[in-house]
């Protein structure tokens, strides 16, 4: 189970966007799974998602409803996507087996 994450306006705007667009969710599913499977160091690849996030929620704000409508409202300033990055590689991503702790006497 994978504990609920507390995300920004952006990032839920986002997350929703994604979870109703089912290409879309496939294509971040994958995205997320090929990065950490080329990169395995889970802060640079939390830090790059969240670049590629931002980018993404430009590129949807010029074409999307839902997001044409937040960027009158709110503005297009850069917001952190940290949170979502890291919630969907908890999500999307099987945990990696953490090694055996010896105890020593």
């Amino acid at each position: 189970m994978v504990a609920t994450m507390s995300l920004n306006r952006s990032e839920q705007l986002l997350s929703d966007y994604v979870e109703a667009h089912p290409d879309e969710k496939r294509f971040w599913m994958d995205k997320v799974q090929a990065r950490v499977a080329a990169v395995r160091e889970p802060h640079a690849v939390a830090t790059s998602l969240a670049d590629d996030l931002w980018a993404y929620f430009e590129e949807r704000s010029a074409v999307a409803p839902p997001f044409i409508d937040f960027v009158r409202r709110e503005g297009l300033r850069r917001t952190s996507m940290r949170n979502l990055a890291e919630y969907w590689l908890r999500l999307w991503v099987e945990p990696r087996p953490r090694k055996a702790v010896s105890k020593l006497h």
